[in-house]
């Protein structure tokens, strides 16, 4: 889980019930008839002390926060017991720090009772600083779906946003119209190929997961489009081994790193550029040769941006983005059925 914050608690709340436990200690001492104000200050003096230890003790040993999303509801007895143990030890401690100052009184009375008091104050506290915990626990786990749904939404958005790019269907168009002007016997595959991408993009988009097999028929009719388009210009090279086909990948994800190939780098018959697809350990890797236009656009990231998110809140993996002088690479993490489910 990942959070920003820490739990606190006021140290204005904590030194004032601790002083009001003290007063109220002291309250027995006040209401007899031969009031005795060092014995009551005293008094009053170690019940706030030990509060004060209590507060702070508990709010130390509270379990640390990790990246662990399933979160521990239940009381830790074994805490519980130690931080009793350790209490009665502090609680004998100020008793014998009393002793010495209120030298007439019983000892063992006065331990006794004090000791007693000391346990009821620490149960009381501890649930108390657990209860909050809980509760402050909670309330991160709200903020953390909430961010999640946020960026889930945005990435769902711009996801539909690359799917349906209209300078993609306006350059399919363009080519279709230049197919049909020449009579290309092609045409009508064409035709046939940008409606199934259509299709692809209408029956996938609410998927958070589908098998690579059925990525690899989306990429398959969007090339299909490219290949019209650039002919000879655009090369894909795609040696995924059959074993693979079963495993999972969120939709569209192979199509925008093709489209983000061809939006970055140079694409003619002159200076083809060559996008290879295969398998290496545990990724799946697309990669590409890198030959930048020459009057490129800044780079917003968005759409390796987008394919990350995905994969980091469905999944909790992140994808890898390797730049070198002359290949730019992106690994995929493969995603096993038993994984998912």
């Amino acid at each position: 889980m990942k959070n920003n914050t820490t739990f606190k608690i006021s140290p204005g709340i904590i030194w004032s019930s601790s002083i009001f436990l003290g007063l109220l200690a002291s309250v027995p001492q006040i209401a007899e008839r031969h009031f005795k104000p060092a014995e009551a200050a005293v008094n009053s003096a170690v019940t706030a002390s030990f509060s004060l230890f209590v507060w702070y003790y508990n709010i130390y040993t509270l379990p640390k926060q990790s990246g662990n999303k399933q979160l521990n509801k239940s009381i830790s007895y074994s805490r519980l017991l130690t931080t009793l143990l350790i209490g009665m030890g502090v609680m004998l401690a100020l008793a014998y720090i009393q002793q010495l100052i209120l030298t007439h009184l019983n000892f063992g009375p006065v331990m006794l009772m004090i000791e007693v008091r000391g346990i009821l104050i620490n149960l009381v506290f501890y649930m108390l600083i657990n209860l909050l915990y809980q509760n402050y626990q909670n309330q991160q786990v709200n903020v953390e779906l909430e961010r999640i749904k946020a960026d889930n939404l945005g990435a769902q958005y711009e996801l539909l946003k690359q799917q349906i790019n209209p300078h993609f269907l306006f350059n399919s168009l363009n080519t279709l119209k230049a197919m049909v002007e020449t009579n290309d016997q092609h045409s009508v595959d064409f035709i046939l190929k940008l409606s199934n991408f259509y299709r692809f993009t209408l029956e996938s988009r609410r998927l958070d997961l589908i098998h690579l097999s059925e990525e690899l028929e989306i990429v398959e009719a969007y090339n299909f489009l490219l290949k019209a388009r650039f002919e000879d210009g655009f090369i894909f090279t795609n040696t995924i081994h059959e074993q693979y086909r079963g495993t999972l990948i969120p939709p569209f994800t192979l199509q925008l790193l093709i489209e983000n190939c061809i939006k970055h780098n140079v694409v003619s018959l002159d200076h083809p550029l060559h996008i290879k697809l295969y398998a290496e350990g545990e990724n799946i890797v697309m990669e590409n040769e890198i030959k930048p236009k020459r009057f490129e656009e800044p780079s917003t990231g968005v759409g390796l941006k987008n394919i990350n998110l995905r994969y980091d809140h469905l999944l909790d993996k992140h994808i890898e983005i390797i730049s070198e002088d002359k290949i730019f690479k992106v690994k995929l993490p493969i995603i096993h059925e038993h994984y998912h489910n």
